[in-house]
């Protein structure tokens, strides 16, 4: 074990909470054991669990601190057009989703039914959804309803489709990124007075 550097509280965490995030990425969640935690971050178990009394306490804080940071990354500028606003998005979460696929996957498939990180998850979601309504044209509350309930479901929608793209890859990375862009024009449409993407889809290369 290298020898320990002395941290603050706030230090000790962020840096146990970076080894829990590449080791959380690098493999399956049950492959990743505390003993490497505290041995990667050279420090003794009982440190690391006065921080964290458990693997799933430490992974839930890891996937909180990736959904915060995505949240930062994600921006819907009023000026762009919805397409350009939905790719922003979508890119930055594809970005993160390919480069911790384990942990995307231990998310969504081995602690799905995990009420602390479901709740991070929903929590996201919730945030992305409220932006979005924010820079949508939404003339009264009954269109702000219907609009946030389409939007609702089509999150969850993109959530299952790129967790079963990172289990099995039917489709390229820019297919599957169109795919959830042409779902959201589909399902806003019908609810806007005006058409939210006139030139979509795009039209295909001579």
């Amino acid at each position: 074990m290298p020898p320990r550097r002395r941290l603050t509280p706030a230090d000790r965490r962020a840096q146990l909470l970076a080894v829990g995030a590449r080791l959380f990425s690098a493999a399956p969640y049950d492959d990743v054991l505390m003993e490497d935690v505290a041995r990667q971050a050279g420090v003794s178990r009982a440190l690391l669990y006065r921080h964290f009394p458990s693997k799933h306490a430490l992974f839930a804080a890891v996937y909180q601190e990736a959904a915060d940071r995505l949240l930062e990354a994600t921006t819907f500028d009023p000026g762009a057009t919805l397409v350009e606003q939905l790719a922003q998005g979508l890119d930055a979460h594809l970005d993160y989703f390919i480069a911790h696929r384990h942990a995307v996957l231990a998310a969504n498939r081995v602690l799905a039914g995990d009420p602390v990180v479901r709740t991070i998850m929903t929590d996201e979601l919730d945030a992305l959804r409220s932006r979005l309504l924010g820079v949508l044209p939404l003339a009264d509350p009954r269109t702000r309803a219907a609009v946030s309930g389409a939007l609702k479901a089509w999150l969850v929608f993109v959530q299952v489709l790129c967790v079963d793209w990172l289990t099995q890859e039917t489709c390229t990375r820019t297919e599957l990124r169109d795919t959830c862009i042409g779902a959201a024009v589909g399902a806003l449409r019908p609810l806007l007075p005006q058409d939210p993407a006139p030139n979509w889809p795009p039209a295909p290369p001579a």
